[in-house]
């Protein structure tokens, strides 16, 4: 059997990690500052996340959502009280495309409706619902294409009003700050606006926050920055620092119902300590506060880079997350950081970088990273 050939492979075998760093199989050490798409929050291979791991699985790797798992309700203490929502209630799943998926479906069992705003640019997952919501034909195929969704510019907020007046929106979903999208930030305005707009058309408002939360922007969720609680939130990537795992925050405003959603892998024994030990390391290491810190430190070296050197058109982000607009294709540029000064990034659309290191990044680390920019940079 071969391997259904979905992916374009780097021709790179990663087999070791710790921090912000990572080696392939022929010992070459990597500046990792994409996070495996923001999925590294704690650093690779944090110890007390190894420890936690190896004790929990050296107990108990799984068992059933039919009876008591104690880690989901430690869990929901600490994650409520880390991100200031200990009213909401926490359902858990396995992706983020899931978290997507059960947030629309409780937004349409709440309201009785089937249509949802989104934005365009957006992305939200790869499965049904979640992909239907994604602003990206190339990978909705017709049996997900049903009509439920209308996309919307951001932070337009007329033209969001006009839709939520028509009175049949069952759920508007945003990223506050969009990842595939380009890296591009909801304003404060347009976010307080449309929570109102809400709450006038009886819609349900999903924040996003699977790439975007957990830490990255500098607070816990970035929608935190623009003085908004949606009805629900979505997470994963951060959550579990590489252990599958997404988890969906809910106003007390929904009333659960048996039956009503379900999982089998969903907040089992390994999933739960995994994201039991990144809080840990989270509040110990003050993760979110250096996210900020040295999110703000390397947004203002690539500024000044941009003033400095040519190609580079736009600076965006929040923490660490931050968006590169070039005025030519990112390719050369990150192909370049990768092979001859092997540094790994992301990308968006077709000339955006896209960066999104573990949280423990440092200031030194960024200041490698600008020192061989801008070498690129200097010579295309």
């Amino acid at each position: 059997m071969q391997l259904f050939d979905v992916y374009p492979l780097f021709n790179i075998n990663i087999v070791q990690g710790k921090g912000c760093k990572v080696w392939d199989d022929k010992g070459q050490e990597y500046l990792d500052i994409y996070g495996g798409h923001a999925v590294i929050s704690i650093g690779h291979c944090h110890p007390h996340y190894v420890e936690m791991m190896t004790a929990q699985l050296n107990k108990l790797g799984f068992y059933s959502n039919s009876v008591i798992n104690t880690l989901q309700q430690q869990l929901a203490e600490r994650l409520g009280k880390i991100s200031g929502y200990d009213d909401y209630q926490l359902f858990l799943i396995n992706s983020g495309a899931e978290a997507n998926e059960n947030a629309l479906k409780l937004a349409s069992f709440k309201t009785g409706r089937t249509r949802v705003l989104s934005v365009e640019k957006a992305f939200h997952g790869r499965t049904s619902l979640a992909v239907e919501v994604t602003n990206n034909p190339k990978i909705i195929s017709p049996i997900n294409a049903n009509g439920h969704t209308t996309y919307l510019p951001l932070n337009d907020i007329e033209a969001w009003e006009r839709e939520l007046a028509k009175g049949d929106v069952c759920a508007c979903i945003i990223e506050c700050i969009q990842g595939v999208g380009g890296i591009r930030l909801a304003t404060p305005e347009f976010a307080q606006a449309l929570h109102a707009l809400c709450k006038k058309y009886g819609a349900v408002l999903i924040c996003d926050e699977i790439q975007c939360g957990y830490g990255r922007s500098g607070k816990f969720f970035a929608h935190q920055w623009l003085d908004v609680r949606p009805d629900i939130i979505t997470c994963a990537k951060g959550i579990g620092n590489g252990f599958p795992m997404g988890a969906v925050l809910i106003s007390p405003e929904f009333k659960p119902e048996y039956g009503q959603l379900g999982t089998t892998f969903g907040g089992n024994h390994l999933a739960c300590t995994a994201a039991l030990a990144v809080i840990d390391v989270m509040e110990e290491e003050n993760l979110v506060e250096n996210a900020r810190e040295v999110g703000d430190y390397l947004l203002g070296k690539l500024k000044e880079l941009q003033q400095t050197e040519k190609h580079i058109t736009d600076i965006r982000g929040r923490g660490l997350m931050i968006g590169i607009e070039l005025d030519i294709p990112h390719k050369d540029v990150r192909s370049r950081l990768l092979f001859d000064d092997h540094i790994f990034t992301g990308c968006a659309s077709t000339n955006i970088l896209r960066l999104l290191p573990p949280l423990c990044f440092t200031k030194e680390m960024a200041d490698t990273f600008i020192e061989k920019l801008k070498h690129i940079l200097s010579t295309l």
